[in-house]
């Protein structure tokens, strides 16, 4: 696992573990991780939840007033939507030593 030190794992490195975890080849972890990212994807409209990690969620953003950083010029940014991930609770809890 990845400490405060260290790197963040990479895709093969998450392949490789839950491939040892789970007793499959690397490969089949590499295919499970792409087949989550296809489905997380396809689901991201409705919302996909991964339980105890966190969730998809689709938010609309108004439109606002901005500032152009090199000329200090105001502009208006318009209303999009965007793709946001909520963290869980639990995981941000073990992730800061809660």
């Amino acid at each position: 696992m990845a400490t405060k030190t260290s790197k963040a794992m990479s895709k093969s490195q998450v392949a490789a573990h839950l491939a040892e975890k789970f007793g499959f080849t690397k490969r089949a972890g590499a295919e499970l991780l792409d087949e989550l990212a296809r489905l997380a994807a396809k689901e991201a409209k409705r919302g996909f939840t991964l339980p105890g990690i966190g969730k998809l969620v689709v938010v609309k953003r108004k439109a606002r007033m901005g500032r152009n950083p090199q000329t200090g010029e105001a502009i208006k940014i318009p209303a999009k939507t965007v793709l946001k991930f909520r963290i869980a609770k639990a995981a941000k809890d073990a992730a800061l030593g809660r």
